[in-house]
């Protein structure tokens, strides 16, 4: 019974090597003739699934040939000025890089004796180094295409290749000079497709490629606030608003953070370091304006959006932060009113002070009703302003 299954087993072994010997004679034929190539292609990676397969070299090196050959056919057909899908090209070298990096991992495993001799690196390394090119365009291609997803994979294998021991001989990471601008593209696919650990896998070199570097730091600050990560997000926000003040991404960012966790003094330092560098930057004196005015700094607020509005009389934004900066010094003098009754004369004349700003963004920006709607009310009601008053009453309820 045990010789009966061991002739079994045998059988079985022998028809699976045949099976095996018929695919790779197939494939070869078809790569000789140059058809049935991504069948052939096919043919070889199907044998690779089987673990038993992954260390024949000869069935990397058919499966290298198939993709070649596609590759070199795709190559002609451009050359022609032929029709050709060109993402096809482009795979085809995606494809290629893949196989002898894998073939290599085979070429360096030891031998029975514990020594590695490489047969393949020399040549495969200097074969792939003049296609290497081709998987930065590849990203590029792709990206005009909007395929951020495609377009980073190219970007991180032709990034890879500096680690990868098939090309240690070459030194990508000392020589190439294009390697920053490469993780700068992958760093930005990465965003794009709002995956963090893709954006910020390539941060280190990314942030080498100085010709991109504010849009590396917009990048990053997104990305950490994606994942909720606070420090990094205003930490990247201060130094790309410190590098580059006059880009428009990271100040605005900056102080809407300091607002909403209330940090108004640390916004108020945001904006006098961007007027120590630019005095005379609406931007920041507006902001600044809106911080005084949360401060409960009011006449501060006051003397900035007066300077603001004597340059730009349009600027409506300035003149809700002027009125609201009298209406509601107005409005707390008013709430100890009963200890002193005699202020009731400066309480509305700064009612008086901030209607015609009011007012005036009102007929500006008539939809914001939530903005003007109250102060208006109150400002009529204290000033006995009766028909202006049943207006707003009607409107308000």
């Amino acid at each position: 019974m045990r010789r009966i299954i061991t002739i079994w087993i045998t059988l079985v072994l022998s028809l699976g090597v045949y099976a095996q010997k018929k695919e790779m004679a197939q494939a070869k034929e078809f790569v000789k003739k140059g058809t049935n190539l991504p069948q052939a292609e096919s043919l070889m990676k199907n044998l690779l699934k089987d673990s038993a397969n992954r260390t024949n070299e000869k069935i990397w090196l058919i499966l290298f040939e198939a993709q070649k050959k596609q590759y070199d056919q795709g190559n002609e057909k451009m050359y022609l000025k032929q029709q050709l899908d060109t993402a096809t090209l482009f795979d085809a070298a995606k494809r290629m890089f893949k196989t002898l990096e894998g073939l290599d991992s085979v070429d360096m495993m030891p031998d029975e004796k514990g020594k590695v001799k490489l047969a393949y690196r020399k040549k495969h390394a200097e074969l792939l180094n003049v296609y290497r090119k081709n998987l930065f365009n590849g990203g590029a291609f792709f990206i005009n295409q909007k395929k951020y997803k495609e377009a980073y994979e190219y970007f991180d294998l032709y990034i890879d290749c500096a680690r990868q021991p098939l090309f240690t001989d070459y030194k990508y990471d000392e020589t190439d000079t294009a390697m920053p601008e490469a993780a700068y593209w992958a760093v930005y696919c990465g965003y794009k497709i709002q995956d963090p650990k893709a954006t910020l896998h390539h941060t280190y070199l990314a942030l080498k490629d100085t010709a991109h570097h504010q849009y590396m730091l917009q990048y990053l600050a997104e990305t950490y606030k994606l994942e909720k990560d606070d420090k990094r997000y205003v930490e990247a926000l201060t130094e790309g608003f410190r590098r580059y003040p006059k880009f428009q991404f990271f100040f605005p960012r900056l102080i809407e953070y300091y607002a909403e966790t209330g940090e108004w003094s640390k916004a108020l330092e945001v904006c006098d370091e961007g007027l120590a560098k630019d005095s005379t930057n609406v931007l920041y004196r507006f902001s600044k304006s809106s911080v005084l005015l949360s401060m409960k700094r009011y006449d501060e607020c006051v003397a900035i959006c007066k300077s603001l509005l004597a340059e730009c009389d349009t600027l409506y934004g300035v003149h809700l932060n002027a009125g609201l900066a009298y209406f509601n010094k107005a409005v707390e003098m008013d709430k100890n009113i009963s200890k002193q009754p005699s202020r009731r004369k400066e309480i509305n004349q700064l009612y008086k002070e901030a209607l015609p700003y009011i007012e005036k963004y009102r007929a500006k920006a008539p939809e914001q009703k939530q903005m003007w709607g109250l102060p208006l009310y109150t400002i009529y009601l204290n000033l006995n302003m009766g028909k202006e008053f049943e207006e707003i009453d009607k409107l308000m309820r």
